[in-house]
């Protein structure tokens, strides 16, 4: 039980460090509750003897966070609703709180179930750290673009050449697009004039969301955080235009789609590509998954470029967020920059060099 309560208070902080002051305090009353033995405790019975690391690994934590907010956005409890943060108005925490307790006894079966589907989330600001690695590519390769992203949940980066971009005192995309990105940007430049033709774009994931489906639409958002409305803003807009663009994500494993999916053409530089998804595979699975990347890359040529580009903790830090490219022929890791997990900033490194960028 105190693993379970101390989980709890370290993601606190986390959230506390990525803006979220509500699930910051949220996250530690339902800490209290725990060491209470509240309805907190009964709810996360599954994890009540696990290690913080299993609890982290499980993201049980966020999985109740999204069952209370799963409760507020279908209005299936108006006192909870009541009393969460609303844009132009402050919150109660204590309000807040008691609501959300109350919550976990009267809809005790329905958040029960709620936390046994692992999160699953789809940040749409993550394109604007991935777009800068896409423009490497074509700068480097001169070819147009396959794009495969692998654990795509609902294909809301799929459409990453189609938003409006401000990176630092940059534009990039479509001005006119209804989905627009800001990130603030450190160190030079990176390849904004690259020429960007998208020749085709797939995706796979073991559990895609339908965005047509209410109940599935509504758990998406859940997982951002209710204090958070610029990113609630713009997944709904991003939403909206998977939707009208009938964006297809395919229900596969992703090894066996990447391998079937995703090897070298001549002519194209093809692009496998993913974000926060490898620490949530099985060592045997990340094993696997990078034997058929790799197995792609050798089978590349000049001609037919093949890139793995991916959003990822750093293998030696898991508190630092990195974005990675390699690309074959060659075959060379880099480590194009430093970034935000939600993608609220990137810091690029210097050693990629200063590559002329036009606004």
């Amino acid at each position: 039980m105190s693993d379970l309560a101390s989980a709890f208070r370290m993601q606190a902080l986390g959230c506390a460090r990525f803006g979220s002051l509500f699930y910051e305090a949220l996250l530690n009353r339902a800490a209290e509750d725990i060491e209470a033995r509240g309805p907190t405790l009964s709810l996360m019975s599954p994890w009540a003897n696990a290690t913080r690391k299993e609890v982290f690994a499980d993201a049980s934590h966020l999985r109740l966070m999204g069952g209370l907010h799963d409760l507020v956005l279908s209005g299936d409890d108006p006192a909870l609703a009541a009393a969460y943060p609303r844009e132009g108005r402050a919150t109660n925490i204590d309000a807040a709180w008691t609501a959300a307790r109350a919550a976990m006894v009267t809809h005790a079966d329905q958040l029960a179930a709620f936390v046994t589907h692992e999160p699953q989330t789809n940040e749409v600001r993550r394109s604007a750290v991935l777009l800068p690695g896409f423009l490497q590519i074509a700068h480097e390769t001169g070819l147009p673009l396959a794009t495969f992203e692998i654990a795509a949940s609902a294909g809301l980066n799929l459409n990453w050449d189609r938003y409006a971009y401000q990176l630092g005192d940059r534009a990039w995309g479509d001005p006119a697009s209804p989905v627009s990105i800001d990130c603030d940007w450190e160190g030079p430049a990176p390849a904004l004039n690259a020429e960007i033709k998208v020749i085709s774009r797939a995706a796979c994931d073991r559990r895609p969301t339908d965005l047509t489906d209410t109940v599935q639409r509504r758990r998406l958002l859940s997982y951002i955080w209710p204090d958070q409305f610029e990113r609630l803003a713009r997944i709904r807009a991003a939403m909206d235009l998977a939707v009208s663009l009938s964006v297809k994500v395919e229900d596969a494993d992703a090894v066996d789609w990447t391998d079937h999916m995703a090897a070298p053409r001549p002519g194209l530089a093809t692009v496998a590509y993913h974000s926060v998804f490898w620490q949530y595979m099985p060592s045997e699975s990340q094993r696997a998954l990078a034997a058929v990347l790799e197995g792609h890359g050798r089978a590349a040529t000049a001609e037919a470029p093949f890139a793995w580009l991916r959003m990822e903790p750093a293998p030696d830090n898991m508190a630092r967020m990195e974005l990675r490219l390699t690309l074959w022929p060659g075959g060379e890791e880099r480590v194009l920059a430093e970034v935000h997990p939600h993608g609220a900033w990137v810091k690029w490194a210097e050693c990629q060099g200063r590559i002329d960028a036009r606004p």
